[in-house]
């Protein structure tokens, strides 16, 4: 009997939503992407220049096998639904199959979910619909923008610099950092001294003079107040406010890979990916279930169901008087709005309870979602303030306070947020006004410079400007460390040398181009793509007639990079040897290529384990396959083929004589079953 074929991105997700569709429903994935543009065209960007930038597009490496299961699936099934992620990406997938499966319009339909339960899956396919082009369209024109700029912009920035590459959005995150670091570096730190008064059990710091603010620039400064002051102080004024500490909104891609990486020093990849599992399904005792929301979005919006589900639960468990209201976006701009802020499925489903099913990872993933998408929706904190304000010879000084009267939503959320009591002595008990202190003292300051980028603020800076995507995020942070264009001191970005040389040259020739507002305002026209309202191909050409002659030009105009020589002479036409830069680092080659190709073969070093034991002239030493998985052999191949998967000891075996070898601190015969 035919039935209907549901194709997904992911293996993991066939599980999960193969069980919750009946057995009229066939389950597959085409294992992510399929096709993607060729290399062929113009300067090899795979897209027709003169043809409204029609793309040309190519099977991805391994997926021709996929697509040919797939559309033998296809075939025998009188229905294929579309269920790749619900956004732009999973749109442009969608899309994808649909064109390379050849279906036709009666045949298909469309459907999104936002998350993998039972109740939403079976929902979503209540509510079929086809492609939408428009959302096509902006997904395919980032794409093509991408491709024109990486590969132009890198043509240029290997040919001028030690750079490797450029990008739309990844030099401008690279730019921001540079940036940051020229401030840094042109910062002139200011000294400046304080003065705290030391109580028994509280201390008050200077700061005014006859009620208007003072700064102490030196220590002559500080002295010449310190021998006006005395140890007495007079209590001028005592003001209790009490005010609320609203919890904050649930998380999107940006704030959850900015907590994850402050709260629970993960990267934003390591993040993405963790997420990812818990979003696509985890077995759980009786179920298989995605336990958060799509983990790609931008917006805070939450469910209506999950808002009365999780306010029923607040109540229970800890009493009405704990419920809050629905965060609401304050800047819509730049916002997509096509699924809901980063939740658990289930508020039932706590942290605890789930805890056994995953990985310390998971774990702590998903408590940090779960009790932020709670603490949303629960009252604020009642905090009473208290200020103190001392004089002393028409010196004022303050001191603060605070008792959290009503915890709120600090009853789930104190673990990530450190908000606690700071008590002050009941002052308005105090007989009399005049308070002594112990000691007063002074100390030397001085104003620091900007801080440099961590993980987390480059992704808050890049989110408050309108640059890059949720999906985008974690590659923009991945790529500017794997180009060697940053590294990491004390979890903070330093461009590198040549971080600095690809700024600079790029800014020489584009800085109307790759900088913050430009970026951003592309991303405008994309979501314009998105809405209908702009024609892709008139965007890419508005942004092809100015950024191609550019590109010459500064082809034509930068110097070309300094080749560095080794002094030594090509053996087969006798120019200079250089230093080269290659996919897989620097080589010594010809200087007068392509005439000479002449590449100098670097003897390797080798990693000897043991001798061979089976031939008299080799060593076993360390190789890797064709595939980067680490084995031992001998270094006399192919004469002695002698190899081994686990690590040789060098020893031979008591009961066989053959080698024995070592996995994870163990030791065995690689012949028999004998183990030390």
């Amino acid at each position: 009997m035919a039935k209907k074929l549901v194709i997904v991105e992911s293996p993991t997700k066939m599980k999960s939503i193969g069980n919750y569709l009946g057995n009229e429903y066939i389950v597959s994935s085409s294992k992510g992407h399929i096709r993607d543009l060729s290399t062929k065209g113009k300067f090899g960007l795979g897209v027709d220049v003169d043809n409204h930038f029609k793309p040309d597009y190519k099977t991805i490496k391994g997926k021709k096998s996929v697509i040919t299961e797939l559309k033998k699936e296809a075939e025998k099934a009188d229905k294929v639904i579309l269920a790749t992620d619900p956004d732009r990406e999973g749109e442009a997938i969608s899309w994808h199959l649909y064109d390379a499966l050849g279906l036709s319009d009666d045949k298909y339909s469309r459907v999104t979910f936002n998350e993998i339960t039972p109740s939403v899956i079976k929902e979503a396919f209540k509510h079929e619909r086809k492609i939408d082009k428009n959302l096509v369209n902006s997904q395919e024109t980032r794409r093509i923008l991408d491709r024109i700029i990486g590969f132009r912009l890198s043509k240029l920035i290997k040919s001028k610099t030690a750079g490797s590459s450029a990008g739309r959005v990844q030099s401008v995150a690279l730019k921001l950092i540079v940036d940051r670091e020229r401030e840094i570096n042109a910062f002139n730190k200011e000294e400046y001294w304080t003065i705290t008064a030391d109580f028994n059990d509280f201390k008050a710091d200077l700061f005014q003079y006859k009620h208007k603010d003072i700064k102490i620039k030196n220590e002559c400064e500080a002295n010449e107040i310190l021998e006006k002051l005395s140890k007495a102080f007079e209590l001028e004024s005592i003001d209790k406010k009490l005010k609320n500490k609203a919890s904050k909104a649930p998380y999107i891609t940006s704030s959850l890979q900015q907590d994850a990486s402050n709260k629970l020093n993960m990267s934003a990849s390591k993040t993405m990916m963790t997420a990812q599992k818990l979003y696509e399904g985890i077995d759980l005792e009786n179920e298989t279930v995605g336990l958060i929301t799509y983990m790609r979005t931008d917006s805070i919006r939450l469910s209506n169901d999950f808002v009365k589900e999780t306010y029923n639960f607040i109540e229970g468990k800890y009493g009405k008087e704990y419920t809050g209201t629905v965060k609401v976006s304050k800047n819509k701009d730049n916002v997509q709005d096509a699924h809901e802020a980063i939740r658990p499925t289930s508020i039932k489903r706590t942290p605890e309870s789930v805890k056994p099913y995953l990985s310390n990872d998971e774990f702590k993933l998903y408590r940090l979602i779960y009790y932020r998408a709670l603490a949303s929706l629960m009252a604020p904190a009642k905090i009473e303030g208290t200020t103190v304000i001392l004089n002393n010879n028409d010196y004022q000084f303050k001191a603060t306070g605070q008792i959290i009267v009503f915890d709120g939503y600090l009853k789930v959320y104190k673990d990530y947020e450190s908000t606690k009591d700071s008590i002050l002595p009941p002052f308005d008990t105090y007989k009399s006004k005049i308070i002594v202190s112990n000691d007063i003292v002074k100390e030397q300051h001085f104003t620091e410079p900007p801080a440099r980028y961590t993980e987390a603020s480059l992704i808050k800076a890049l989110k408050v400007s309108g640059i890059g995507r949720p999906s985008t995020y974690a590659t923009i942070v991945s790529n500017i460390k794997k180009r060697g264009y940053v590294v990491l001191d004390k979890k903070k970005f330093v461009p590198t040398e040549v971080g600095i040389e690809v700024t600079d040259r790029l800014q020489e020739c584009f800085s109307n181009l790759i900088n913050v507002e430009y970026t951003a305002n592309m991303e405008n026209e994309l979501d314009l793509v998105a809405d209908g309202k702009e024609v892709w191909y008139e965007v890419l050409e508005d942004f092809y007639k100015d950024f191609e002659p550019a590109v010459e030009d500064a082809l034509e105009k930068l110097p070309k990079k300094e080749v560095k020589e080794t002094g030594e002479m090509c053996p087969e036409c006798g120019h200079p040897l250089v230093i080269r830069k290659g996919r897989y680092g620097e080589f010594t080659a010809c200087s007068n290529f392509p005439k000479c190709k002449y590449i100098k073969q670097e003897p390797k070093e080798e990693n000897i384990i043991c001798d061979c034991p089976n031939c008299e002239e080799g060593k076993i030493v360390e190789k890797r396959s064709r595939k980067g998985k680490v084995f031992y052999g001998c270094n006399n191949y192919p004469k002695c083929k002698t190899a081994y998967w686990d690590k040789p000891t060098g020893e031979k075996c008591p009961e066989c004589g053959s080698m024995l070898t070592c996995k994870n601190d163990k030791i065995k015969c690689s012949s028999c079953d004998y183990k030390k």
